[in-house]
C-alpha cells in the first residue's frame, strides 16, 4: 500500500506539523534527503511538510540588513542661506582671535553665529567664555561644548552677536518677537562691540514697516493692566498682551515678566529714541525692544549670495559670498541727525 513504508513515523510528523505554523525552524534539521518511492504515485507527507516549512520560512524571515544611504540634506532655503551667510561673515570679521568674552543673541539666526564659532576650532575656543542672553543661546552653548559663562560674572564683554526683527537706517533695532530683549540688552550694553545679524527681509528705512508685530514691552506681571491703559494713551490704540501659542493664557519671559506687543503710527517710529525714553518712564515696565545708537554694524545677508554690511557711521559694504570675502567698494549714506550722541 503506498505510503506504508512511513505510517510510524505520523504521530511525530503531526506534531512537526503542528509546531511549524508557530515558529520558523532552521533548514539545518532538515537535511536529509527523505524522497518517496519511485513506484508510489502520492508524494511523502515528510516532504509535504519540508514544503510547507520552507515557504513559511521564506515568507517569514526578514531580509538581511543594510545600512541605508546617507541621506543628503535638503537645499535650504533662501532666507536660511542668507541668514548663515550673515552670521558667518560677521563671526569672521569680529569674534577675533584675542576676545576671550563672547555675547551669544537669541533668534533664528544665532544658531548660525554658534556654528561659525565652533569652526574656528577647539585651540581657539578653549580660554574662551560665552554668555547667553536666553535658554535657546545656552542650549546652543551648551551643545555646541563651548564655556558657559553669565554677565553678572563677566560684565565686560568683547563682543555680542544678536538678531533682530528689524533694523532701520540708522541702525536702531526692534528687538524682542522672542521676549528676550532684556537680556540682549544687557548683553549689548555690555559689549564693547554690538553687532547684528539678519536676512535681507529685516533691512528697514523706517521701523515699524516689515515688522507689524509692534514695539515688544517686557513688564512685571501685576503692572501689565495699568502699563497697558498708559501704552494706549501714549499712541498705540492696538497694544496688547501678548498671548502663547502652546499654552493658554500670556508669554512669560525667562525673567517671568509679561510681554505687550505696541505697533505705533509711523510718524512716531520716525523718532525711535524719543519713543523708547517715554514707555521706559512708565512705571511697571521693565524694558523695551527698541534698541537707539547700539549697533555698530548691521549684516544683512541677500539673496544674491552677498552680504550687506551697514556701519554706525553711515557706510554701507558690500561683501561678496566667496570664501575670501573681499569687500566691494564702500559708499557714503546721509545719516539722520540725532538729539543724542553716539556711545
Amino acid at each position: 500500500m503506498p505510503g506504508t513504508h512511513i505510517r510510524p513515523f505520523l504521530p511525530a510528523l503531526q506534531r512537526l506539523r503542528c509546531s511549524s505554523a508557530k515558529m520558523p525552524i532552521p533548514p539545518a534539521i532538515f537535511t536529509p534527503d527523505i524522497s518517496t518511492p519511485s513506484d508510489s504515485p502520492y508524494p511523502s507527507p515528510l516532504r509535504q511538510t519540508l514544503g510547507q516549512t520552507a515557504q513559511y520560512i521564506r515568507t517569514s524571515t526578514p531580509p538581511p540588513l543594510i545600512a541605508p544611504e546617507p541621506k543628503v540634506p535638503p537645499p535650504t532655503t533662501v532666507v536660511e542661506a542668507s541668514k548663515r551667510l550673515a552670521a558667518w561673515t560677521a563671526v569672521d570679521r569680529h569674534v577675533l582671535p584675542e576676545y576671550k568674552v563672547i555675547g551669544i543673541g537669541s533668534g533664528s539666526t544665532v544658531p548660525y553665529v554658534v556654528e561659525r564659532i565652533e569652526q574656528q576650532g577647539r585651540e581657539r575656543n578653549k580660554d574662551r567664555v560665552f554668555i547667553p542672553t536666553s535658554f535657546q543661546s545656552k542650549e546652543l552653548i551648551v551643545s555646541h561644548g563651548l564655556l558657559l559663562g553669565d554677565v553678572d560674572q563677566y560684565p565686560v564683554i568683547d563682543v555680542t552677536i544678536d538678531g533682530a526683527d528689524e533694523v532701520d537706517e540708522t541702525l536702531n533695532c526692534i528687538k524682542g518677537g522672542g521676549a528676550c530683549h532684556l537680556r540682549e540688552k544687557v548683553l549689548a550694553e555690555a559689549a564693547d562691540t554690538f553687532i547684528v545679524v539678519a536676512d535681507y527681509r529685516k533691512d528697514s528705512d523706517v521701523l515699524g514697516k516689515n515688522f507689524k508685530q509692534g514695539v515688544p514691552i517686557e513688564v512685571a506681571q501685576f503692572a501689565y493692566a495699568k502699563v497697558l491703559q498708559n501704552v494706549h494713551l501714549i499712541g498705540s490704540p492696538e497694544a496688547r498682551l501678548r498671548m502663547a501659542k502652546a499654552k493658554a493664557g500670556p508669554v512669560v519671559t525667562d525673567n517671568g515678566n509679561f510681554v505687550i506687543d505696541a505697533p505705533f503710527p509711523e510718524e512716531m517710529m520716525r523718532e525711535p529714541y524719543t519713543l523708547l525714553t517715554r514707555l521706559k518712564m512708565l512705571t511697571g515696565v521693565v524694558e523695551v525692544g527698541l534698541f537707539c545708537h547700539m549697533a555698530k554694524a548691521a549684516y544683512f545677508g541677500n539673496q544674491d549670495g552677498s552680504v550687506t554690511v551697514k556701519w554706525h557711521d553711515g557706510r554701507i559694504e558690500s561683501v561678496d559670498s566667496g570664501s575670501s570675502l573681499v569687500p566691494k567698494p564702500a559708499h557714503k549714506v546721509a545719516l539722520q541727525e540725532s538729539t543724542v550722541a553716539e556711545p
